[in-house]
């Protein structure tokens, strides 16, 4: 497991991890934090295919391992349906045009390198996946970011994370595969904090690619539901 009991180590991690860091996990956590074991979660908002495409509403659904690595959502437009996952170390993308059509079938080393990302951006969704282990660790930047990374399943992944003087994670940076032999800089940018059941997560959350050709922004999401199952 990533993390052990969440309730006992919060203290302890204070004390451990970078100044930001501990104003984070201080400012998000609950009084009496329990760890989260699983998520469901479904939001609304914006997504397009391309830098020149229209944005296209999308609704989605996703459910998440808290305790290891692990998702799968399904987003839907008028024009497609599409399946993102990780699972087991393994990351997978299917698209389907109206629905019945199939037009990607995407896995390989680059996929589940960027699922796994997906997977720890996300996790600002459920924060005790965040708390420092053997396979996740924070390291000192400056007075407000902190390198985060994870080595899970032979994959080693990072974040760098920006937070602002409430504590809040408002940005995260890094190089992820959008090619299959191409790592491109993609940024998540997190906003618009809201108390569920007495942890602080963004409500509001954006993807951005950075390329040659300039900035691309393709997600634009709201959380418009969420729920958590807890370890017992």
């Amino acid at each position: 497991m990533l993390i052990k009991n969440a309730e006992t180590m919060i203290n302890q991690v204070l004390k451990q991890v970078p100044a930001p860091v501990a104003r984070y996990f201080d400012h998000v956590l609950a009084a009496k934090q329990k760890r989260i074991s699983r998520v469901y979660l479904k939001h609304s908002g914006y997504f397009r295919p391309s830098a020149n495409s229209k944005w296209l509403k999308i609704k989605g659904s996703q459910y998440f391992s808290a305790t290891e690595p692990g998702f799968r959502w399904t987003g839907r437009t008028f024009w497609f349906r599409a399946i993102d996952q990780f699972k087991d170390g393994r990351g997978s993308l299917r698209v389907w045009l109206l629905s019945i059509i199939p037009i990607v079938n995407d896995s390989g080393y680059h996929v589940d390198h960027a699922e796994l990302m997906r997977w720890l951006a996300e996790s600002v969704w459920f924060p005790t996946s965040l708390l420092p282990s053997e396979q996740l660790r924070w390291e000192a930047v400056d007075a407000n970011r902190s390198r985060l990374s994870l080595a899970s399943n032979g994959l080693n992944i990072y974040l760098m994370v920006s937070f602002n003087e409430k504590g809040e994670i408002t940005q995260m940076e890094t190089e992820r595969y959008k090619e299959k032999d191409k790592l491109e800089k993609w940024t998540g940018i997190v906003s618009d904090y809201k108390e569920i059941e007495g942890m602080k997560i963004p409500n509001h959350i954006e993807a951005v690619w950075s390329l040659d050709s300039g900035d691309f922004k393709y997600a634009d999401f709201y959380v418009d539901k969420i729920e958590y199952k807890y370890c017992t």
